[in-house]
């Protein structure tokens, strides 16, 4: 069954750039910073969302589970403003923002960097981005802020299972494709797992798959004082 929905992934970033997401610091709060790296020869990553939060907050995803709707606007479509706004309403969550590369997506050897808020009771952080190339492609983490210094994690493709790997510029939102009407549910795994990369059945190359992480994170923590009690959205 093919659905019409999705929009290109240049109205899905100018979209999500425009989405209105809680502070990156207020009073109280330890600075913290978040770069992610796109370490794919020919492969572009959206704008990402990041948040940080407790570990009681929800997960981005969880492994063989359905993905939410939330996650499906993400992995489909490249747009974060759904996701933003379900990371929000969490009370387990304390900011949420997103990175941007130059130009809107993180492009193929692009490095990005925000600076988020944290605290001892929020010690944690998330981030989740579309591999625009594919129907339903993304990277996500979630880890730990490390209260100083950086610790850096490689990152892989997960599949949201919520659409048919077609590769068709009909179903598929970044270059070459990018104008396009529709999403293909029919033949979808239906559960959050490992990407199998590109094989070039379709509109997509095969000149865009991958066999190693396609993405690199960096977080960094920063040694501060808490000025009161949880800042932020409290």
């Amino acid at each position: 069954m093919t659905i019409l929905k999705k929009p290109s992934i240049l109205v899905a970033a100018a979209l999500f750039a425009t989405a209105g997401l809680a502070s990156a610091q207020t009073a109280g709060q330890i600075v913290g910073q978040i770069t992610i790296t796109n370490l794919t020869g020919d492969h572009i990553l959206s704008p990402a969302v990041v948040a940080t939060h407790n570990m009681d907050a929800a997960a981005v995803y969880t492994p063989g589970e359905p993905a939410s709707s939330e996650l499906t606007s993400l992995a489909e479509e490249g747009r974060g403003d759904p996701l933003a706004a379900m990371l929000m309403a969490d009370p387990g969550v304390l900011n949420v923002v997103h990175i941007t590369g130059a130009g809107g997506p993180i492009m193929p050897g692009e490095s990005a960097t925000a600076t988020i808020g944290f605290d001892y009771d929020h010690p944690m952080i998330s981030v989740a981005a579309m591999l625009v190339s594919t129907n339903d492609g993304f990277i996500a983490a979630r880890v730990m802020i490390p209260a100083r210094g950086s610790r850096t994690y490689m990152v892989g493709a997960w599949d949201a299972g919520t659409e048919a790997n077609t590769e068709s510029c009909m179903h598929v939102p970044g270059p070459p494709c990018g104008t396009h009407d529709g999403r293909m549910t029919d033949g979808a795994e239906g559960f959050v797992h490992i990407h199998r990369g590109i094989r070039g059945t379709g509109g997509v190359p095969a000149s865009k798959d991958w066999r190693n992480p396609v993405a690199m994170i960096t977080v960094t923590g920063a040694s501060g004082t808490r000025m009161g009690n949880k800042g932020g959205r409290r």
